[in-house]
């Protein structure tokens, strides 16, 4: 699965009502590509996936679809704790005409090893698409263990995992002895130069709403080998990175956009916009920063 070095977890512009906003997200679509990301997931945790429904993912994934219109990879978000509900919203997305699926870990339910790998290898048997693997313990309350991600990599169509443990042991040994042409992906913007020092194929991003034009620049200098020159850039763009989560997720990255009035940042409950406190020093976190954004 190629899907470039830096993927956007895309967040799913909502109108005044709650209702997904189809204009918002066109513009959004061609704000990410504009701004250096190669490869869009669409319906994931920064796209507030538990508060879709299968119908609004489905029409997500189409209208996402069309919009690209094939400059860049589209990944569709369909996994839940369900293995037969992710399997049926797999085969759906796949006649949506997407380019590729992430399987979230399963949460809640908090199964153990080899259930995580029955659930993943039951959904990777019903589809041709590459899959992603999405590892996130602080949010499932489970961790994929790494001998775990390097047992799925042995199933074909499994080619990647997005690691958001925080573990840069857990991804090293990963990368070394999972399948040849496996892909480790970091889930931590604040982690992508160090993951990528050990050998990762880049990121999973929140941030690169916001600064995707310096993300992209910070890994192409990296893979030119301008190593200083990227770690400089690391520690610039890491105050904005880090302020993407200074609330829960995407309330913080929504009203970012909504500072550069690209989407709105209206929510679904159960989250909440940024209070004023937060918002002010959202504010004041981005504006040092500007040389980072879309022109």
């Amino acid at each position: 699965m190629n899907v470039g070095r830096l993927v956007t977890a895309m967040v799913t512009p909502f109108d005044d009502k709650g209702e997904i906003d189809f204009q918002d997200l066109t513009k959004l679509i061609n704000h990410l590509i504009a701004n250096g990301t190669e490869s869009i997931v669409v319906a994931g945790t920064t796209g507030e996936s538990p508060t879709l429904s299968k119908e609004e993912k489905l029409s997500l994934f189409k209208h996402t679809v069309k919009v690209v219109n094939g400059r860049v990879p589209v990944i569709a978000g369909t996994g839940t704790s369900d293995t037969r509900a992710s399997t049926a919203l797999t085969k759906a997305a796949d006649e949506a005409g997407v380019d590729g699926i992430m399987l979230v870990t399963p949460y809640y339910s908090k199964p153990s090893q080899e259930g995580m790998y029955q659930h993943f290898k039951t959904i990777a048997a019903s589809t041709d698409l590459p899959i992603m693997l999405y590892n996130v313990p602080g949010r499932t309350a489970v961790c994929l263990a790494p001998e775990t991600i390097i047992r799925l990599s042995n199933i074909d169509n499994i080619q990647a995992v997005k690691e958001a443990s925080g573990d840069t042991d857990a991804a090293s040994f990963i990368i070394e002895n999972a399948q040849e042409g496996f892909k480790l992906y970091g889930g931590d913007d604040s982690l992508t130069l160090p993951l990528m020092s050990i050998g990762s194929s880049g990121i999973v991003s929140v941030a690169s709403h916001i600064v995707g034009k310096g993300m992209s620049q910070m890994i192409q200098n990296f893979m030119q080998g301008h190593v200083q020159m990227a770690a400089k850039q690391h520690r610039e763009l890491l105050p904005v990175m880090n302020a993407m989560f200074m609330a829960p997720s995407p309330a913080p990255v929504k009203a970012a956009l909504e500072m550069h009035n690209i989407v709105s940042g209206n929510l679904r409950l159960p989250l909440l916009r940024l209070n004023d406190e937060e918002h002010q020093l959202l504010y004041q976190t981005l504006q040092p920063k500007a040389t980072f954004f879309v022109s």
